[in-house]
């Protein structure tokens, strides 16, 4: 049966074995995009063949129509092989529109992987400790004085889930375009008691990436979206990635549809203000930008040695074939993270074993009838075909 979205609001997938159940196929849909291949990075321009890209294009086109999803971009990238770059469905059920891999997406929580990506920088410029309290920098956390800036990054903090709180659910969706500044959405979850001892195990909160993100402001004396700019995207050669202050959204862009309304119906909700999720979540980019960030991240391009290799280890989530690190998990071997947002859902993961990098990008998050975010049976489906022995699946954690 499907989670009422007060019950399933707003957090990133995290992987676990699941079985896809059919779903009615979206009403509006259109004849898939014509295939575009991108090359570079050892990738032969030509792309993976025409025997594997028909089976691919199939693949994806039926799970995308038994999962319900209006529109989607697949990109996979495999050095010494070839390339595969495809839009399929529709950006606009309305108009017909067809999807586009040139558009802008709402990332969701892959926005942790940069929000993290900051943090550890001021850990190699000698800022501040992976084992230094929250107390240390915000006060008022509670247990703040045992929880740890790492315990935040690998979700092993204890803090309640402020989007787990039934009141801010309610706020949230009576006014989708409400303004809200970190410390409001962190007093939500501060109503609660902690769930758990600090490093006890694992819980997926966006109240520890919020406060991330508060940390960063405070040490580095500037703006998260100025820091970001300066420090992350800009070293990364990231044009196309921002940190929106408010509900704007970079042109060309896919409508967004999600039944997380009061009501539980369908509605487009590509102009919500996403500032409830800040640090966590707020942010956009597009399939380019995604590519080469599944990269930086997984490799440390940005980071010390040192450093990179304390964000690559992981530990168990208690979902099988995942385990999670410093605002990253490791899925079978796709190390990266996925994004969901009212509208969106993204997945940006690389396979060091065979540098393999995969980017999805879906214009719905509304869940299949097995209970699945909708990028897992299309990011489940690809790589089974390219990578059978590394395949990445999953279903999101109670909301």
């Amino acid at each position: 049966m499907r989670r009422t979205p007060a019950r399933r609001l707003f957090a990133a997938a995290l992987l676990v074995a699941s079985v896809l159940a059919p779903v009615a196929t979206t009403p509006a849909t259109a004849v898939p995009a014509a295939l575009t291949h991108h090359g570079g990075e050892d990738c032969p321009p030509g792309g993976l063949g025409p025997d594997l890209t028909a089976r691919l294009d199939k693949t994806i086109e039926d799970v995308r129509k038994q999962a319900g999803i209006p529109g989607l971009v697949a990109g996979l990238w495999m050095p010494g092989k070839g390339s595969y770059v495809r839009a399929f469905g529709v950006a606009d059920k309305v108009t017909g529109e067809p999807m586009s891999t040139g558009g802008y997406v709402r990332i969701g929580s892959e926005t942790k992987t940069f929000t993290v990506t900051a943090l550890l920088k001021l850990v190699d410029d000698g800022k501040v400790r992976l084992d230094d309290p929250i107390d240390d920098y915000i006060r008022g956390v509670p247990n703040g004085h045992k929880i740890t800036l790492r315990h935040l990054a690998e979700m092993r903090s204890g803090l309640f889930p402020y989007t787990s709180d039934p009141d801010f659910t309610k706020d949230l969706l009576s006014d989708p375009q409400r303004s809200f500044t970190p410390y409001e959405t962190l007093a939500y979850g501060y109503r609660h008691k902690n769930t758990f001892e600090p490093g006890a195990q694992f819980q997926y909160s966006n109240s520890n990436l919020v406060l991330l993100g508060l940390v960063v402001e405070k040490v580095s004396g500037r703006r998260l979206v100025d820091f970001l700019d300066k420090r992350v995207l800009r070293p990364a050669g990231l044009r196309h990635t921002l940190l929106p202050e408010g509900s704007e959204f970079p042109e060309p862009h896919p409508r967004g549809y999600t039944d997380q309304t009061l009501s539980g119906e369908v509605t487009d909700s590509t102009d919500w203000n996403p500032s409830w999720a800040w640090s966590a979540g707020a942010m956009i980019s597009n399939l380019e930008d995604l590519r080469r960030w599944a990269k930086i991240v997984a490799t440390g391009e940005l980071l010390s040695p040192k450093t990179q290799a304390e964000r690559l280890t992981t530990l168990p989530t208690g979902f099988p074939g995942t385990s999670y690190g410093l605002g990253i998990f490791d899925a079978s071997g796709w190390i990266g993270h996925n994004g969901s947002i009212p509208g969106y859902e993204t997945v940006t993961v690389y396979l060091p074993s065979q540098k393999a990098t995969l980017v999805l990008m879906l214009n719905t998050d509304i869940t299949t009838q097995g209970g699945q975010e909708p990028s897992t049976p299309v990011a489940r489906a690809i790589t089974g075909i390219v990578t059978p022995d590394n395949v990445y699946d999953g279903v999101v954690p109670p909301r």
